[in-house]
């Protein structure tokens, strides 16, 4: 099982840390890079900065949203990061969710994996450098009729094969993922709930894609906070549980809510959502469980950490994400090196 790390959304607070952090994380042997987008700052450009001030450890996006670029433009982008990183960029797509793909890029959130689908072999085969042409629901290039006319990609990525990650909750869009991706990007996992919640469906993908999950990348980012104290640890990841399971996306239409029912946390799933949605966020933190929390993140000690990792490596994760927790560059430097000595006493490493 491989290390990496998700720098979450520049922005968020810690932006004078996160190049710091980056950098220890490619002194420490960490594998993978990840930075974020929603409504705020865009992947590719963090990825770059990023992949200017460091060495070896691989950049990814996770995600660059299927809503906010056309597939061509994608190809670009991550061909372009390819060859600048000298082969270090992993692209990682998502659909992103109905509030976000509606509201900021005006793109109605219909039929998300036929969308998905079309998306991922426009931009792969416009980094084939083959003239573009495809005739699908959702685009169609050259458009018809028009002066329009098949054009090839001029830049040279550095690879032949960009690693092709999808960010995906629900079963349909796990088993799409093992069908057409390179690896799935996973949020809230548990070891415990790995194989029913996600792997069975990206296994039944891979099957029908006549291939195994040999090279497949099982890619779960996992909160990580170090101390003494696990219930004050769990306290600090509430709110951003509460958000995720209580008011990303619609009441019909929240991944993480329904990720967290099928973990068999129905009743507590649907008080979270009735309480933040009335606006009681601070209500609606206090109900998040805190075996949710612990079953979804790495707390406490070294040691204890350790165990965790080999449940999840036993589980079948092969990249472990890692999201450091601390509110002062020191301490997120002090879980990023607390990740490599757990990986290190579990034999992981």
């Amino acid at each position: 099982m491989r290390l990496g790390i998700n720098l979450g959304y520049w922005g968020a607070g810690m932006d004078g840390d996160n190049l710091a952090v980056a950098q220890e994380a490619d002194r420490l042997g960490y594998d993978v890079c990840w930075a974020a987008e929603a409504y705020g700052s865009d992947a590719p450009t963090v990825l770059a900065w990023v992949a200017a001030k460091t060495e070896r450890i691989d950049v990814g996006s996770a995600i660059m949203q299927i809503p906010a670029r056309q597939p061509a433009m994608t190809a670009m982008t991550a061909a372009t990061l390819d060859s600048l990183t000298g082969g270090r960029f992993r692209l990682g797509l998502g659909v992103s969710g109905p509030q976000v793909s509606e509201g900021w890029y005006g793109v109605k959130f219909d039929k998300p994996l036929a969308r998905t689908r079309e998306y991922v072999e426009i931009v792969r085969k416009a980094m084939t450098r083959e003239r573009l042409s495809y005739e699908g629901e959702h685009w169609t290039l050259p458009l018809p009729g028009g002066p329009g006319k098949p054009i090839k990609l001029t830049v040279h990525p550095e690879r032949e094969h960009i690693p092709l990650y999808i960010a995906a909750i629900g079963p349909k869009n796990l088993e799409q993922t093992g069908e057409i991706a390179d690896g799935a990007l996973l949020i809230f996992p548990s070891a415990a709930h790995l194989e029913e919640t996600a792997l069975r469906h990206i296994r039944a993908g891979r099957e029908k894609a006549g291939l195994t999950m040999d090279g497949f990348d099982v890619c779960p980012t996992v909160p990580l906070a170090l101390g003494d104290d696990v219930d004050a640890l769990a306290d600090v990841f509430r709110p951003y549980t509460a958000l995720y399971v209580g008011g990303m996306g619609s009441r019909k239409q929240n991944f993480y809510n329904q990720l967290a029912q099928r973990m068999g946390y129905e009743k507590e799933a649907a008080e979270i959502q009735d309480k933040y949605l009335a606006g009681d966020k601070a209500g609606a933190a206090a109900a998040v469980p805190q075996s949710l929390i612990d079953q979804t993140s790495l707390l406490g000690s070294v040691e204890r950490i350790a165990e965790r990792m080999t449940a999840y490596a036993e589980a079948g994760v092969t990249t472990l994400t890692l999201a450091p927790a601390g509110f002062t560059l020191d301490e997120r430097v002090a879980a990023l090196r607390a990740g490599v000595e757990a990986m290190e006493r579990a034999g992981l490493a």
